[in-house]
């Protein structure tokens, strides 16, 4: 019997650790895109260019969703339970999805002083390093993952915020065509903001189950 519940032991271990590994995974390559929106919006990456890379961060991230899936087909045991596991992972690919959009929307849209944008993308950058932060901690340190979770929710917060002052600043002025683009845009960056909390919420749910 000790031998079988070792056994079921290790076999967890690696399991956890393919799951987690996978959303890491996922996170790595959101945050990547995070980042390649913030060098657009800075001109340091073109918006065709941006666009183009974009396009290939998305399918990393989803071979890793892919891959988080295949692995819970076979999991016997998971850091979380299954359907927040399935949530979290959904949001964490509604966040890249999100960006994606900001991405080729500013490449079709081309409105300028793209740099007012940046402190939004700070924040989702803040929120991805949050949701990274309780993902690591769910197997090495289970109770800082509502910690961690509640730093992600914050930051998705402060990204509503900065919303409702770009669209206050958007329609206190004439309503030109690139203003309404600029609306456009902003909103992208706040539906990232949601996809954050929701992933925050994902995982503090698992995370008091557990």
């Amino acid at each position: 019997m000790k031998r079988l519940r070792r056994a079921q032991a290790l076999l967890s271990g690696r399991m956890d650790s393919a799951l987690t590994e996978a959303l890491l995974g996922q996170l790595a390559a959101t945050k990547e895109g995070a980042w390649l929106a913030m060098a657009m919006i800075g001109g340091e990456v073109g918006r065709t260019g941006a666009h183009e890379k974009m396009r290939a961060i998305e399918h990393l991230g989803d071979q890793e969703r892919r891959t988080l899936v295949e692995e819970l087909k076979s999991a016997l045991v998971t850091p979380i339970d299954r359907e927040d596991l399935y949530r979290l992972s959904r949001s964490i690919d509604d966040v890249l999805d999100s960006l994606r959009d900001f991405v080729r929307e500013s490449h079709l849209y081309r409105v300028p002083d793209q740099l007012r944008f940046a402190p939004l993308l700070d924040q989702v950058i803040d929120g991805i390093d949050a949701l990274e932060n309780a993902v690591r901690d769910l197997a090495s340190r289970p109770s800082a993952v509502l910690h961690d979770a509640l730093e992600a929710k914050k930051t998705g917060r402060s990204i509503r915020r900065m919303y409702q002052y770009e669209i206050a600043r958007i329609f206190s002025g004439e309503l030109t065509s690139d203003a309404m683009k600029q609306r456009e845009l902003v909103r992208r960056l706040e539906i990232v903001g949601m996809a954050i909390g929701e992933a925050a919420d994902a995982i503090a749910d698992g995370s008091m189950k557990r």
